[in-house]
């Protein structure tokens, strides 16, 4: 996994663990699940306005927020980063084969 990645991860981890003054993330977390969750939308519905206003610089920035946002949720479910690289990496294995869908017979 990358290593700026990692390296949030585990401030992120060690924020949940220790309170630090100050900090947002140790906000987030003393908020709750219910606080992540809404800035986890926040930050997606910013991600696709800045993508439906073309502005790569404003998207690559709500990006970053809502991966931030989501590694918080992650520490607070339990989410391993390893979990979420192994279930990529599998993903990536499998590019280039189509899925078969179930189609459904919406007459019976």
């Amino acid at each position: 996994m990358n290593e700026t990645l990692t390296g949030l991860y585990e401030v992120v981890k060690q924020r949940k663990e220790h309170f630090e003054e100050g900090s947002y993330t140790c906000y987030l977390f003393d908020k709750g699940l219910d606080k992540i969750l809404k800035k986890c939308g926040e930050e997606c519905s910013e991600m696709i306005i800045a993508a439906k206003n073309n502005d790569k610089e404003e998207l690559s920035n709500e990006m970053c927020d809502l991966i931030y946002h989501m590694m918080v949720l992650m520490v607070e479910q339990g989410v391993a980063l390893s979990d979420i690289a192994a279930i990529l990496e599998q993903r990536r294995q499998k590019i280039g084969n189509l899925k078969t869908f179930h189609v459904s017979d919406h007459n019976t």
